[in-house]
């Protein structure tokens, strides 16, 4: 462009042509850089755990959606206008969710809802935001919208249409694997008595009974549980060859403890172990992870390494230190981010706040995010499941470094992102 001006100004005086240099190098700037957003803020309204349990990701998450929009206002906003979050602290706990959703559509009438991080806090506000007719994306919500069946509810969550089964199918095919060559006969399972934990607990019932296994143990524990050692004590009597558990992030670092304080024996462990997927949870943890099989999500293998994702995660931890968040992101913060990025992708193309045309709009497009294409399907669940079964092996301290770059963490199934073999059986393994 630069050169066409230069000869188009062939014979004129140096002046006038260097003027046009730089009217274009301005216009090109500006135009890298968007317009800038003017006018009042569309505003995204959520509630988000800051404090108590799920606040080791809630905060992660948070950051995420800052840089969101950090980025999307550089880029001219949405609809030519800024964009500003709205959130409020639900301290983890699900009887606050409705007021707060109530507050943000009716008295701080917000543009557009997402959801708080994970199901406990997600499935109280759906009602509240059917009520008001408004697209929602939720974020780590296991099949809140079974019962529903909202149109406008899209999940950032990749298990897929049959999401309750899908969570723990890599465990049982690990399982189904080593049956014979460990006797894999018996199981038993301990199940956290909240929505999120009983539905993952549903599924690993389906897929436990078609792999024929023998369930000797079978009980929910309350979410306030602080000493689990009855627990694990009750398990170990039935000397189960496999120990499911489905936990929520303060009670799986509560029953790791318990299962070494008393010496777990049992050949395949552990299920759908919510937390030790978070930084923070694997570093108080350290070697005690070692043997656990569970699931993920994302991880930064080389296969995994999907276009601006890492570029993101730079920028992410450059400022998860001084924010006092999980300091790699690995498990929310790429996640929360694409939950923005499909929204603000639905309002920008179809050129509207109005739901229904933005839930049209995410109903029927693939979006291109730094977690991958994602695509919705039925109860607005991905129409393709993409899970991971890791286990946890060779971590020899409880420094950060020792789970950077996915350290720590090899992946068993799929075959598509396998890495490595599982090391069994669970009790002899070193910690």
């Amino acid at each position: 462009m630069f050169e066409e001006c230069i000869l188009r100004s062939a014979g004129r005086p140096l002046g006038v042509v260097m003027a046009a240099v730089v009217v274009l190098m301005l216009a090109g700037s500006n135009a890298a850089k968007g317009d800038t957003p003017s006018g009042p803020p569309i505003t995204i309204g959520f509630s988000m755990p800051l404090t108590g349990g799920l606040a080791v990701n809630g905060t992660s998450g948070l950051l995420a959606m800052q840089i969101w929009v950090e980025d999307t206002n550089a880029k001219g906003g949405l609809l030519g206008r800024p964009v500003k979050l709205d959130y409020y602290d639900d301290q983890t706990n699900p009887s606050l969710v409705p007021g707060i959703y109530t507050k943000l559509l009716d008295v701080d009438k917000v543009d557009l809802v997402i959801s708080a991080y994970g199901t406990n806090v997600t499935a109280p506000a759906l009602p509240v935001v059917i009520q008001h007719n408004m697209t929602f994306m939720g974020l780590f919500a296991m099949d809140v919208n079974e019962e529903f069946h909202y149109p406008k509810y899209f999940s950032m969550l990749p298990v897929g249409p049959d999401p309750r089964a899908a969570i723990s199918e890599g465990f049982f095919e690990i399982v189904k694997v080593n049956r014979d060559k460990l006797g894999l006969k018996t199981i038993a399972l301990a199940v956290d008595d909240g929505e999120a934990t009983r539905n993952t607990a549903d599924g690993a019932r389906v897929n436990i009974k078609k792999a024929g296994l023998n369930v000797v143990y079978d009980k929910t524990y309350p979410p306030t549980t602080t000493d689990f050692t009855p627990i694990i004590r009750a398990i170990q009597a039935t000397n189960a060859d496999i120990v499911y558990i489905a936990s929520y992030p303060p009670d799986s670092v509560g029953l790791i403890r318990a299962m070494h304080e008393i010496g777990l024996n049992t050949k395949v462990c552990c299920g759908t172990v919510t937390g030790p997927q978070s930084t923070s949870i694997k570093t108080s943890l350290g070697p005690l992870l070692n043997g656990i099989i569970t699931f993920d999500f994302w991880l930064p293998a080389p296969t995994l390494r999907f276009p601006g994702v890492m570029e993101f995660l730079e920028r992410y931890q450059a400022q998860a230190g001084s924010k006092g968040v999980d300091p790699l992101g690995y498990y929310l913060a790429p996640w929360a981010y694409a939950d923005l990025q499909v929204l603000g992708e639905a309002v920008e193309q179809s050129k509207s706040l109005d739901q229904d045309k933005i839930a049209d709009y995410i109903r029927s497009h693939t979006f291109k995010t730094v977690i991958g294409d994602v695509e919705f399907g039925e109860k607005g669940e991905w129409k393709k499941a993409r899970l991971m079964t890791v286990q946890f092996q060779n971590i020899g301290g409880t420094s950060v470094d020792n789970f950077r770059d996915g350290k720590g963490e090899v992946v068993l199934w799929p075959d598509a992102y396998k890495v490595g073999e599982p090391i069994l059986p669970y009790s002899s393994v070193k910690h």
